[in-house]
């Protein structure tokens, strides 16, 4: 049953993050990509509330929903990696040093903020 979670969750954060990216419109080559960016750090905040606030027995299957479906839905390791070697072509060098540790100490950041507020929520 767990499955039909993670299918129903990830079929709502690949939507969330497929509108994004077409709201924000496509990042012109050399750009900063900032869609991709916002939905890595807000999925990592998310996840970060989630692993303090459900436990992972959860019967409801709650975690599973919302950790592995919808945040891995919603972030996308690979469309990061794609951009940043589009970076990297376009010789934007410092953009793509800068998208790829910003998003990565960013994102690292985010999850312990979420974790931190979640334990907080939680008291």
């Amino acid at each position: 049953m767990p499955w039909l979670y993670v299918a129903l969750g990830g079929a709502a954060g690949s939507l969330l993050r497929y509108a994004a990216g077409q709201a924000v419109g496509p990042a012109r080559p050399g750009a900063f990509p900032w869609h991709t960016f916002a939905v890595n750090v807000a999925g990592s905040l998310l996840l970060g509330l989630v692993v303090a606030l459900v436990p992972r027995d959860d019967p409801h299957h709650l975690r599973a929903l919302l950790a592995a479906g919808f945040c891995g839905g919603l972030t996308t390791f690979s469309t990061f990696g794609h951009e940043t070697v589009a970076l990297l072509q376009s010789r934007a060098y410092g953009l793509a040093v800068a998208y790829a540790g910003g998003s990565f100490l960013v994102a690292l950041t985010a999850v312990v903020l979420g974790i931190w507020a979640g334990g907080r929520l939680a008291q």
